[in-house]
């Protein structure tokens, strides 16, 4: 097994979930970190750089959704992927947790399995080639209009506003700008952003997008119903 190149940071006040989740990792050979609550695993992530952190939402001292924010706002970790421990039928957590920038959710309580089956999904985001390197040209950067998306930085400029941007939302938006005025449909979205074999809830891309106009103005999506997005400059 090849996996123990991986670090992993599992974050979560309950003890005996920590150790059953840790157990079944390790024994996959990734190498585990631990914390219980958002503040120490913000520490945690910094000084360790894990490849996946996974998330609980309820926590003391600093809650998950919180962290989640924190975490993004580090230039080091942007392409760490960032993962939610959520109950069935928490519908707000998990769209709270891609508001503040989760790639994905797991669903607990979970089988050995699934868990470890899901964790390798999420790492391969890591080591493959992800949405904007499939559409790079030769240079690292694309221009479309006064925006400028530096797909090596994994941030775009507006003007002379510069900003970093969350994994999932940077490739969702590598994706519409590499071919201004084409209908993605959301079935396509998935597919590229998040993969065949990646299970994400029904309000994930709205969410994702609902974000990005947030960063760059309404008038650059346009949503055509039912079917999927475009961008326009």
């Amino acid at each position: 097994m090849n996996d123990n190149k991986f670090k992993i940071l599992l974050v979560d006040d309950e003890i005996d979930i920590l150790e059953f989740i840790s157990y079944n990792l390790e024994k996959e050979g990734y190498i585990v970190y631990t914390a219980q609550n958002g503040v120490k695993a913000i520490e945690l992530a910094e000084k360790k750089q894990p490849h996946l952190i996974i998330l609980d939402v309820m926590m003391p001292e600093m809650d998950g959704i919180a962290a989640c924010e924190e975490i993004r706002k580090i230039p080091s970790l942007n392409t760490t992927v960032i993962a939610f421990l959520t109950a069935r039928g928490e519908d707000y957590s998990q769209i709270a947790g891609f508001e503040a920038g989760a790639d994905d959710y797991i669903t607990k309580p979970i089988r050995p399995k699934v868990l470890i089956s899901r964790v390798k999904a999420l790492l391969k985001r890591t080591g493959e080639s992800s949405a904007p390197v499939a559409y790079s040209e030769d240079s690292t950067t694309v221009s479309i209009g006064n925006l400028v998306i530096d797909k090596e930085r994994y941030l775009i400029r507006i003007g002379d506003n510069e900003m970093v941007l969350p994994r999932k939302e940077f490739e969702l938006l590598s994706l519409l700008v590499s071919k201004p005025g084409k209908v993605f449909t959301r079935e396509e979205i998935y597919g590229t952003v998040w993969g065949e074999n990646v299970v994400v809830g029904d309000r994930t891309i709205d969410v994702h997008i609902r974000k990005l106009r947030e960063k760059i103005g309404n008038e650059h999506i346009k949503t055509l119903k039912g079917i999927g997005y475009k961008f326009v400059e």
